[in-house]
């Protein structure tokens, strides 16, 4: 909302008439046409902006004015760009002539102005008008005029053909490619005259120009690159690295992989192989008056190539050139930031360039295997080597290279020894994202090492938990299902001990006069540093959980309330249901029993922290329900271990969700109708374990230190009763005087086991109700335990009952009387009565 003021001033400006505003235009061009332009002209300025900007309509100004603003774009202060752009942006170009505006602004390119182009191309046709008016800028040789802008016309094609790359033609395509291959290879090999204005160096101007150095001060002999330094640079130079920074975008865009025939490909790798052997310096560039590197300089038969894979093989030379020089050590700390960031992006377009023309992943790969052993001792170089396991990835089955070290090392090393790395962590959880499908198929590493990714998950699990919502349904298999419960289960655990392992190396193992945690005690103590080891495990397979679980938490619990182990514990009701939804799908009848059992096993060790035993008790109770109600059989497979857990009064307080719902199921699935292997002894001893909780609850004061049960969870005893009991007639006589000793006790007055009177009649209700129906077995049968067809009908799409033909009729009929009663006059007693 606009301040008082505010909303004040726009009121002023959108109710501005024409001829004051006329005036203030006259105003404005005499204080522009001054020599100086001071505060007035700002304040005048910005005056416009809101004048023009408060109103929905889009106006055009004079074209003095107009031509006045163009030329502030190019004025030495820069708020003088910033409004003259804001302005021109808020207005339409003159009729007619926007060729020609158009042309006045790119010739005083910069940001602004760039940005204002790009705004007032409102269609694919001023676009492509816009993208030829730049390129003409760039063919100016220096011969022609000057061609200042040059450095800032790239970027700008570049932006323009992110959004539309469609807008180029075939030609001006070509022609790109012709003027990137010059720039990147043919750039001047000496140093710039003095200064050079917007260069990285300062120095004093020098007669003789000096050749350009590489990063460790030695003379360069070979051709000019992003890496190479000087006192001053020259235009063609600069142009190098403007290239080099759109080559890959260009490459993705106009690079496309064509299909060819198989003798077509043999040649392609004859002739691509070599440009390895031969080098020569008699290779020309295309456009007259470059300098070419006397040094390395290819062989004359890359010009018998087209364009576009004459670009590719230059890009190729580059790129390799770049890795050499990152071999070199620098001089500075700045240099060898901006090593890493050229590796990354070497390695990114040759990645590019092998994927369009796959005969050069043999003159490849060999340089990217050194880089590798050359980098993979190094951790400082772990996001430059993402870029070269995604080489190893696209390239390695093609080449026969052995990929194992690789991916010990991403999927090993990284997340073990750097999982407290954000922007790695960043990186390398895209990484897995973008090649989710070719990891699953080629890379069985990848869901093996599934606990030393989700260290990245437990350190800050707010910054990632997007990214395992897409990994996680990858990682769940029949054979890291277990395990992966029980470690997601185990993350707040998990985020403890890595906080605990940082600090263990950053303190001293005794600290005089300081408080000591008991954590870290346990954490350093070497008869449990085996339960710690386990949650650091960078593999599976070694076990789905530990047998002293119970002792893990125990020591663990210090850290319930620590900031980052709270965050991590509320990541995970997420993730369950995200493993639920894909275990459903992936798993057998078998599998999902024994994740049954884990539900209940771990619904009693997870760490103590209150919120997040509610939340896992409650993603247990919905998902125990779903894998019965897919697999109903599964109730009678794990009846064993359901009548335990059910068995337990215990559990009545501590676990009242999970159990309520394991209640629901026994009696809702242990029937003959679900399984055949259901029998009679087995409801009836369901019926009496079930039947002693209830007692048990219903007639004596809660445990101290609990409240009373949950009314929920007494009815669904109440009601799974009363299901045995209609399958097994001999269990009836129990039930109904259970239930009428309950409508007794509590006609007689307060109970202990209920508190809230409005509960208590409920439940009463609700003994009645049951007590009741199963007076008539037969009714109750039907009614407790309905056939599908009844529980989920679909009487009106049947076309072998009437209800179809019963209501369609009613349907007609109703719509007949609508019609006559609109047709039908009132009669005249009625308008009387009005």
């Amino acid at each position: 909302m606009y301040s008082h003021g505010s909303e004040s001033l726009i009121k002023q400006a959108r109710g501005i008439q024409e001829p004051e505003l006329q005036k203030f235009y006259s105003r404005l061009i005499k204080l522009l046409q001054g020599k100086e332009l001071g505060h007035e002209t700002i304040d005048s300025l910005q005056r416009l902006h809101l004048i023009l900007s408060a109103t929905k309509y889009t106006r055009t100004l004079p074209a003095d004015l107009q031509n006045r603003l163009v030329s502030l774009l190019s004025s030495p202060v820069e708020q003088l760009q910033v409004l003259s752009s804001a302005v021109l942006r808020e207005t339409l170009s003159p009729a007619g002539q926007e060729a020609n505006y158009n042309q006045d602004i790119s010739s005083q390119l910069n940001c602004h102005a760039a940005s204002l182009l790009l705004a007032q191309a409102g269609s694919q046709d001023n676009l492509s008008s816009l993208c030829a008016l730049l390129l003409r800028s760039l063919e100016n040789r220096p011969s022609d005029g000057p061609n200042h802008s040059a450095t800032r016309t790239l970027p700008i094609v570049n932006t323009i053909l992110t959004h539309s790359p469609q807008c180029l033609t075939e030609d001006q395509v070509t022609l790109m490619s012709k003027k990137l291959v010059d720039w990147l290879r043919y750039a001047s090999t000496t140093q710039g005259s003095g200064a050079s204005s917007g260069g990285f160096f300062t120095g004093s101007r020098s007669r003789q120009p000096l050749p350009i150095a590489e990063l460790d001060g030695t003379v360069s002999g070979d051709f000019f690159t992003v890496l190479c330094v000087g006192q001053g640079f020259t235009e063609d130079q600069w142009m190098n690295v403007y290239s080099f920074s759109v080559l890959r975008h260009w490459l993705l865009t106009f690079h496309s992989v064509s299909g060819g025939s198989i003798p077509d490909i043999a040649n392609r790798l004859q002739l691509s192989l070599s440009f390895s052997h031969s080098f020569s310096n008699d290779d020309r560039s295309e456009i007259d008056g470059s300098v070419v590197s006397m040094v390395s300089a290819t062989s004359s038969s890359s010009r018998l190539l087209p364009p576009k894979e004459r670009l590719r093989e230059k890009a190729f030379q580059y790129c390799q050139r770049l890795i050499e020089q990152c071999d070199r050590k620098a001089q500075k700390r700045t240099d060898t930031d901006l090593q890493k960031a050229c590796l990354v992006e070497a390695v990114c377009i040759l990645d590019c360039v092998c994927v369009e023309d796959a005969s050069m992943v043999y003159r490849a790969f060999p340089c990217i295997k050194a880089l590798f052993g050359r980098l993979s001792s190094d951790l400082s170089f772990a996001r430059v080597l993402l870029p070269v396991a995604q080489f190893y990835l696209n390239h390695g089955e093609m080449a026969a290279v052995d990929c194992v070290a690789m991916w010990r090392l991403v999927f090993g090393r990284f997340p073990n020894e750097l999982f407290n790395d954000p922007f790695l962590a960043h990186e390398l959880l895209r990484f897995l994202r973008l090649n989710l499908e070719s990891l699953q198929l080629h890379v069985p590493q990848y869901t093996r090492h599934f606990p030393n990714l989700l260290k990245f998950l437990a350190w800050d699990s707010p910054a990632v938990v997007d990214d395992f919502v897409d990994l996680l349904p990858s990682l769940v298999t029949s054979g890291t299902a277990l395990e992966l419960l029980h470690t997601l289960l185990d993350l707040p655990c998990l985020s403890a001990t890595l906080l605990l392992q940082l600090r263990s190396m950053c303190l001293p193992i005794s600290e005089s006069g300081g408080r000591s945690l008991a954590t870290m005690d346990a954490f350093r103590n070497p008869s449990f540093r085996g339960l710690f080891l386990f949650l650091l495990r960078g593999e599976a397979g070694s076990g789905d959980t530990i047998d002293r679980l119970s002792t893990l938490l125990e020591l663990l619990s210090e850290a319930a309330d620590w900031p980052r182990v709270v965050q991590c514990a509320q990541t995970v009701p997420i993730l369950l249901h995200i493993f639920f939804n894909t275990i459903i799908t992936v798993a057998d009848k078998a599998l999902l029993g024994q994740v049954i059992l884990v539900l209940l096993e771990r619904s009693s060790l997870l760490l103590n922290i209150p919120k997040y035993i509610v939340e896992i008790h409650r993603v247990f109770s919905r998902q125990l329900i779903r894998l019965c109600k897919v697999h109903p059989t599964l109730v009678m497979d794990q009846s064993h271990e359901l009548l335990d857990f059910a068995g337990a009064t215990s559990n009545v307080y501590s676990k009242e969700e999970i159990y309520t719902h394991v209640v629901w199921a026994l009696g809702e699935y242990l029937s003959v109708s679900y399984d055949s292997r259901c029998s009679v002894r087995l409801i009836t001893s369901c019926f009496e374990a079930l039947e002693a909780v209830l007692f048990e609850i219903t007639s004596s004061a809660p445990p101290p230190g609990t409240g009373c049960p949950a009314p929920r969870v007494i009815t669904t005893l109440m009601n799974a009763l009363a299901k045995l009991a209609s399958r097994s007639h001999d269990l009836i006589p129990r039930v109904s005087l259970f239930l009428s000793k309950m409508r007794n006790v509590s006609r007689s007055g307060s109970v202990s086991w209920c508190v809230d009177e409005e509960d208590l009649v409920s439940i009463v209700t609700l003994g009645e109700e049951l007590w009741s129906l199963l007076k008539m077995p037969g009714v109750a049968q039907s009614v407790l335990n309905p056939p599908p067809h009844v529980t989920t009908p679909q009487w009106h799409r049947d076309t072998n009952v009437a209800m179809p033909l019963q209501l369609r009729t009613l349907t007609r009929l109703t719509q007949a009387h609508a019609s006559h009663a609109l047709l039908t006059p009132a009669s005249p007693s009625a308008h009387t009565s009005t």
